[in-house]
């Protein structure tokens, strides 16, 4: 049987979402139900597979989430994303790109490095602009420090003192790429309306991750942050391998599947 194979490139608002998998109960909405649906009319019903690159939690965005589908009918790369988004446009989702790929591309398989970026607000006022798309942290924050702690990160550990007591992975050994800060402040962003003014990203990259690792991560950066541990202390977390000594889950909501690549 013939079929063809197609990459696209999505992002969405996961706010009103179940995460990116479908759930046992039908009514509960995600990423992945909406994209079959989607897929199914654009291809009537000739979809045969759509595989995701990263799995997102409820709650969780996405700028450059990956997905590739196979099948039997033939597509022009532009009638995908019109499709789709016609077919979408009552979901906060929209396909930004799509590619007709080799059978042997596959989005989560073929992914060499994953990038996953999270927004903190650190001013006094939380922005209306950006309710459920930032965590908003009053106090100020130590960025400093921070980024010294998240050096005791880097390289190949074993991350269970970051890692989901439901987490399915087999082995909590992870190699961390890099952990990047990028500060503006409102200096910085009064040419960009303000949006964004003494806004934190932390943008953390690695081919793979643990359950809700990169949350707990940021919620432990966080506590540096704020003088509730010191820098030393994140070496001292890391090699306990306990989940109750790291800091707390960062929020769903300022977590963004950034990109991927392959």
């Amino acid at each position: 049987m013939q079929f063809y194979r197609y990459k696209i490139v999505v992002e969405y608002n996961g706010t009103n979402y179940y995460g990116s998998q479908i759930q046992q109960k039908p009514a509960l909405p995600t990423i992945n139900q909406a994209m079959v649906i989607a897929l199914n009319k654009l291809t009537n019903h000739n979809l045969l597979d759509l595989a995701v690159s990263g799995r997102t939690d409820a709650g969780v965005h996405a700028l450059g989430q990956v997905f590739h589908f196979d099948t039997t009918k033939f597509l022009q790369n532009h009638q995908i994303v019109l499709g789709l988004n016609h077919y979408l446009q009552a979901e906060d989702i929209r396909v930004i790109s799509a590619y007709l790929v080799d059978e042997n591309f596959h989005a989560r398989f073929s992914a060499k490095k994953r990038t996953y970026q999270y927004l903190i607000q650190n001013r006094q006022a939380p922005s209306p602009l950006l309710k459920n798309l930032a965590w908003h942290i009053a106090k100020p924050l130590d960025i400093l420090a921070m980024k010294e702690a998240s050096k005791f990160l880097l390289g190949c550990h074993d991350f269970s003192a970051f890692r989901d007591s439901e987490c399915q992975a087999k082995s909590p050994i992870r190699s961390l790429d890099m952990i990047d800060f990028i500060w503006q402040n409102s200096a910085y962003n009064l040419e960009n309306n303000g949006l964004l003014a003494d806004s934190l990203k932390i943008n953390v990259v690695a081919k793979s991750f643990l359950h809700h690792m990169v949350r707990n991560i940021v919620g432990t950066l966080v506590y540096v942050g704020l003088g509730k541990f010191k820098p030393a202390d994140v070496l001292e977390i890391l090699q306990s391998k306990n989940r109750s000594k790291a800091g707390p889950t960062a929020p769903a909501c300022g977590l963004y599947f950034l990109s991927v690549d392959f």
